[in-house]
């Protein structure tokens, strides 16, 4: 299963109970896709970046799902015809996911040679931190 993330941009003239209604809708076209919900969070009315159909600013709504990947064109088809969602934006989180994991892992293992280092009285040693890990800047010029 892989992570997606879905936010869409309600139009602001739709009320608040209606904004409910709407992310119940497509919450409720995820699931019936076959994929689960993880988080839904409402982030509010926001000023937009652009002018979309003489709107300057929308209501914001974030879900977070798991599935195949297959449902994604007909959850995108379906926000595509609901007249009231300005834009929507489906993204595959898993990469960023396992650039996140890996980042974690590298700060454990230095906190814990340098816990190990300072048991026992020795400064850090050379081989604790590897030449790739820290970008040379000179070579992307």
């Amino acid at each position: 299963m892989r992570t997606y993330e879905l936010l869409f941009i309600i139009s602001p003239t739709v009320i608040d109970q209606e904004v409910d209604r709407l992310a119940d809708q497509v919450k409720d076209h995820v699931t019936n896709l076959g994929a689960s919900i993880t988080t839904v969070e409402k982030l509010g009315r926001r000023q937009l970046a652009y002018e979309i159909n003489h709107h300057q600013e929308g209501t914001y709504v974030l879900i977070q799902f798991q599935g195949q990947g297959k449902e994604i064109p007909e959850l995108e088809r379906r926000l595509r015809v609901m007249e009231n969602v300005l834009r929507y934006l489906t993204v595959n989180l898993d990469p960023d996911l396992k650039r996140i994991q890996r980042m974690k892992q590298r700060r454990a293992t230095r906190r814990a040679a340098r816990a190990q280092a300072n048991a026992i009285g020795e400064p850090l040693t050379e081989g604790v931190f590897e030449e790739e890990e820290i970008p040379d800047l000179e070579e992307e010029e």
